[in-house]
């Protein structure tokens, strides 16, 4: 019988944060098919820390090469995505996501017609290779008779991206040093058929879907996956299905008070050991916490959650259990960058050993600054 802690042990590695790690950012995005990315910096992170130790860089660098691409894409939101994966994804989940908007398009005034006109003046600002910034599809959409601001912009953009139109360019960096999106035309940075891949059906797609969902997220169940895909439970059926009739041995499955999860069985030559002490600091937006929905409980929280009272909001996790909050922030002095972790520990791991958790929490933090390439610290008061 599986117990509580056997799901979280299996979810640890099914999601490439425990051993055996991703190789490369392509390859753990690759498992993860799709990451949550609305909060750009952070979702670096939940690509890197699924390696052996990539860094900041090395995540930008694919995301300028276009080889991961930032999209709206599943329920609708941010997601990164790998190129080969965007074809089929969309084309999957387009329909669904137009259907979802509908309510949004009539409130702002996109039919078929806006659509289509404002679809011909981004696909023109992006010809010839050029990557322009959301300011600058605003003024190309302008002069042609759009409004382009605030929510309309953003779904005649969102409408676009869904519609294979545009997708995500080299990110350009501000004054400041943040990074800023750019989009590009879908062709120029999505191959239709990747070398070595042929066009996938629809029911081929929802095979692949479901398989590698479960895969690099299970154990799970049928409504976690149609939840995070925006797939009705009858489509996430009908691929697991298809994709176990396929590879019988794809998946295994295990009951737990009367729900069937699904999940790949650990690889047996990893030492099963249990960690000790390990913390994992995690994006409130992280696959960890957003792959799940009915079954979310098992990490031990409720994030994400909105920060109150000026609280971090992103996770901190001992031993794949909620207990903590964090967030970073970085110092620009004139002798160069730096970065201050500011971590909040749940009073109820003030029994679970000192010593052993300031270790664990180094650990973490040192990780955490080897990925930015700056030097990284605990803020003085977080430490007790």
């Amino acid at each position: 019988m599986m117990e509580p802690d056997d799901v979280v042990r299996i979810r640890l590695r099914s999601q490439q944060l425990r051993a055996p790690v991703a190789a490369t950012v392509d390859d753990a995005l690759k498992s993860l098919l799709a990451v949550q990315a609305q909060e750009f910096p952070y979702a670096r992170w939940s690509l890197a820390q699924r390696t052996a130790g990539a860094t900041a860089d090395d995540v930008e660098r694919a995301v300028a090469d276009g080889r991961i691409l930032r999209t709206h894409i599943l329920r609708p939101t941010w997601h990164f995505v790998h190129r080969d994966d965007l074809p089929w994804l969309r084309a999957l989940s387009a329909p669904r996501l137009h259907r979802a908007n509908a309510g949004t398009y009539r409130m702002i005034g996109i039919d078929s017609e806006v659509a289509a006109k404002s679809a011909a003046v981004l696909a023109a600002a992006v010809a010839d290779g050029a990557h322009r910034t959301r300011e600058q599809l605003a003024a190309e959409l302008q002069r042609a008779g759009f409004e382009a601001k605030g929510l309309g912009l953003a779904y005649l953009i969102m409408h676009a991206e869904v519609s294979g139109v545009l997708a995500s360019g080299v990110p350009i960096r501000s004054a400041g040093g943040a990074l800023r999106q750019t989009y590009a035309a879908f062709d120029e940075r999505v191959q239709a058929v990747p070398p070595g891949m042929s066009v996938l059906s629809k029911e081929e797609s929802l095979a692949a879907l479901a398989v590698r969902y479960f895969r690099s997220r299970g154990p799970a169940t049928v409504k976690d996956c149609a939840d995070w895909s925006g797939l009705t439970m009858a489509d996430v059926r009908l691929g697991l299905t298809l994709g176990l009739e396929d590879d019988p041995a794809a998946l295994e499955t295990a009951t737990i008070d009367g729900v069937t999860y699904y999940f790949h069985a650990p690889d047996s030559s990893v030492s099963q050991a249990p960690d000790i002490q390990r913390i994992d600091l995690v994006q409130c937006y992280d696959e960890y916490i957003m792959g799940y929905s009915v079954s979310r409980q098992y990490f031990g929280g409720t994030a994400p959650v909105f920060p109150f009272n000026d609280a971090p909001m992103h996770v901190l996790l001992l031993n794949g259990y909620m207990a903590g909050a964090w967030r970073h922030r970085l110092v620009r002095p004139a002798a160069g960058p730096s970065c201050e972790l500011d971590v909040r520990l749940s009073t109820a791991l003030a029994g679970s050993g000192e010593e052993a958790m300031n270790q664990a929490l180094d650990q973490s933090v040192a990780r955490y600054g080897d990925f930015l390439g700056i030097p990284t610290s605990l803020r003085s008061a977080d430490r007790s």
